[in-house]
């Protein structure tokens, strides 16, 4: 019951236009099938997983985790997800110095996957102080010391752990919540088609107050984009981060908190989010209007993270729309310290947008004749570039998991002769692509099955795509694994067996460990460039395939809203016309009272019609502005600059990893051979 969708809520009586009732009855809970990881169906209970993750949780049971581990747990948990990377944990304990075998052994104990979660990082620190005070490391020592709630607590420079992460590349600031302060109330336009103040105290929000008639967004012609040039580059960001959870048990909720140029950060919670676009779709049901991503009851850290991302695309999509972008509420929404107390002083007006805007002469004139012919020719092309969007979304997101765990890969005869116990078969297992051609010389179309593969890269775009086993990409090596094993090397062949100097052993110690550092910094590479492609470059493709979606919505509520009772006034005007002519013929008595009341009816219905007429031509207005204005600039010109900005970025990420294995080059060049 509680995983189900909200119902679908029956909005107020305002009457628009005179039909006696809102326009809009729309869920923002129900959500396209194509927004992953969410659906419009009822989320199912998920089966418990019994996975490493659980284990660890059990190791330190109940313990309390001393102030230090939390502290170098946020020092490079920068996304604030629960989770670190096995490079980020290795950087961690490397500033225990401990030497690089314990280190490699530590990391291996903890976790067979590319990230370990907070319980596995908390393990790694007890065994790291376990080894610091000369102890037997092992995971059984740690839950003894878990069960008499006396965690080790290792030596480490947090400072260090600290400054070396805000100098990392991230895309994306921390979730730490800022003290409370004092928040000076902005100001804003009054050019305000809602007639809000930039910051109301007290008073109403209602549609009572005078308004000046405002003509359809932008003027629609068919020369220019109808947007200010270069607006791609003036784009307003909006960043959502997750401050945690408040209220206890079943009331208990996610708090968000906003940040834009507009004003100062703001706290926001998801059935506020869903109070702006409720008003927002019944305000501008014509306009293109993401959806919100869902509510979940039973939710996990990656829903809430995928929740996060979905509403920061859904406030970007809002904040940079021509019109929507200067609605009053959005300003109230991006900048009043409370919204709940605001709500509770102030009425807010409903009213659909035709109400109190007009189109123009000239801007009526430039509305295509054949508008329709080309809204059918998008609305055919829809449900095809969804599908291929939300592939691409889905292969990108592989790919870029693929790029984070790039991991040493061997030819499936060596597996159990060579690889420890960490380390897991070839990322592509002999199962049937998806959905793409089968390699050359693989007639039967199944994946690959050559045994060269690539030991210390993998391209973000491969010419062959094939299905992701997801078990084998979470158990693979990775390459901070490998470079944390060669600096164990160079500490075992320190010494030389022949008692004296020996030019020859140390020369080539010095050049493993030249391997062992540049291999850790190819490493922090791909880390770097995975924050990006998966924190920017994925957000915009989902932007994409998030545009079509809500054009294809768009037409949903076209159909639904854009009916009128024109017809049926007409015949009722007819009607009464007649009726009005029987009774001055007859002139029975009192027989000017009832043609005045049949004469105020008619003028009643005249009004309407006129009123339906002219927002016929708005919506009109409206659609031919979405679709030239909104739609073809977006679907376009930002996929232009994605394109230009992905390229460069693998460019200049490609030059970096070469200048590191030139480096490595120059390293290892003067390596001895006798």
């Amino acid at each position: 019951m509680f995983n189900a969708p909200r119902a679908a809520q029956r909005y107020g009586t305002t009457s628009v236009n005179g039909l006696g009732g809102s326009f809009v009855d729309e869920d923002p809970l129900a959500t396209s099938i194509y927004d992953d990881p969410w659906s419009s169906m009822p989320s199912s209970a998920l089966p418990p997983i019994h996975n490493v993750r659980s284990a660890f949780s059990s190791v330190i049971a109940d313990a309390t985790i001393p102030e230090l581990y939390h502290r170098a747990f946020a020092a490079v948990d920068v996304t604030n997800t629960g989770e670190v990377s096995v490079n980020a944990l290795t950087r961690v304990l490397a500033n225990s110095s401990l030497p690089a075998a314990t280190v490699d052994r530590i990391v291996n104990l903890v976790s067979s996957k590319p990230r370990v979660s907070s319980h596995e990082f908390y393990v790694a620190l007890a065994l790291a102080a376990l080894a610091q005070m000369g102890k037997d490391i092992s995971i059984e020592q740690v839950a003894a010391l878990a069960a008499e709630n006396d965690l080790p607590i290792p030596t480490l420079d947090i400072n260090t752990l600290q400054s070396s992460s805000s100098t990392s590349s991230a895309p994306y600031n921390s979730y730490r919540q800022n003290t409370m302060t004092t928040i000076r109330p902005p100001t804003f336009a009054s050019e305000d088609p809602w007639n809000v103040p930039g910051y109301p105290s007290q008073g109403t929000y209602d549609s009572s107050q005078p308004r000046t008639p405002s003509t359809n967004g932008l003027t629609s012609t068919f020369a220019g984009s109808g947007l200010p040039r270069g607006w791609w580059n003036k784009q307003e960001t909006a960043e959502v981060n997750i401050l945690g959870q408040q209220g206890f048990i079943l009331n208990r909720y996610t708090v968000y908190e906003i940040k834009t140029d507009r004003a100062a950060p703001v706290h926001r919670r998801y059935s506020e989010f869903v109070f702006l676009w409720d008003c927002l779709i019944r305000r501008y049901p014509f306009r293109l209007l993401p959806a919100l991503p869902p509510k979940r009851v039973q939710r996990d850290t990656a829903f809430l993270e995928q929740r996060r991302k979905g509403l920061a695309r859904f406030l970007n999509a809002v904040m940079n729309h021509p019109v929507i972008k200067e609605d009053g509420l959005l300003a109230i929404f991006l900048s009043e310290p409370s919204l709940e107390a605001w709500r509770k002083h102030t009425s807010i007006s409903l009213e659909e947008e035709s109400a109190s805007k007009r189109v123009d002469p000239i801007e009526e004139m430039s509305i295509p004749s054949d508008l329709e012919e080309k809204l059918a020719i998008v609305r055919g092309k829809l449900s095809p570039l969804i599908e291929q969007w939300q592939r691409i979304c889905i292969l990108a997101e592989r790919m870029i998991k693929r790029h984070e765990a790039a991991a040493v890969r061997v030819p499936s005869s060596l597996w159990r002769t060579y690889l420890p116990a960490h380390f897991a078969p070839p990322l592509f297992s002999p199962i049937p692509p998806l959905d793409v051609d089968a390699p050359a010389g693989h007639p039967d179309g199944r994946g690959l099955t050559s045994s060269t593969v690539s030991l210390l890269s993998d391209s973000i775009f491969p010419s062959r795509m094939t299905h992701l086993n997801v078990n084998l990409l979470d158990n693979q090596a990775d390459i901070t694994r490998l470079a944390n094993v060669l600096r164990a090397i160079a500490e075992v062949n320190e010494r030389c067996w022949r008692g004296d100097q020996c030019d020859l052993c140390d020369g080539v110690r010095q050049g493993i460990g030249q391997v062992a550092i540049h291999t850790q910094h190819h490493s922090d590479l791909l880390e770097g460039r995975t924050n990006v492609l998966l924190h920017s470059t994925l957000e915009s493709l989902k932007s994409q395939r998030d545009l079509y979606v809500a054009m294809r919505d768009l037409f949903a509520r076209h159909e639904r809203l854009a009916v009128d009772n024109v017809d049926r006034l007409k015949k009722r005007i007819d009607s009464n016309s007649m009726k009005l002519e029987s009774i001055k013929v007859a002139q029975k008595d009192g027989w000017q009272e009832d043609a005045d009341r049949v004469v105020v009816l008619i003028e009643k219905d005249q009004a309407t019609i006129a009123s339906l007429l002219n927002r016929r031509v708005f919506i009109r207005a409206c659609m031919w502005h979405e679709l030239r204005v909104v739609l073809h600039n977006r679907e376009n010109v930002l996929l232009s600059k994605l394109t230009q900005t992905f390229t460069r970025e693998e460019q200049a990420f490609a030059d970096r990893v070469l200048a590191n294995w030139l480096s490595l080059g120059r390293a290892v060049e003067g390596m001895p051979f006798e």
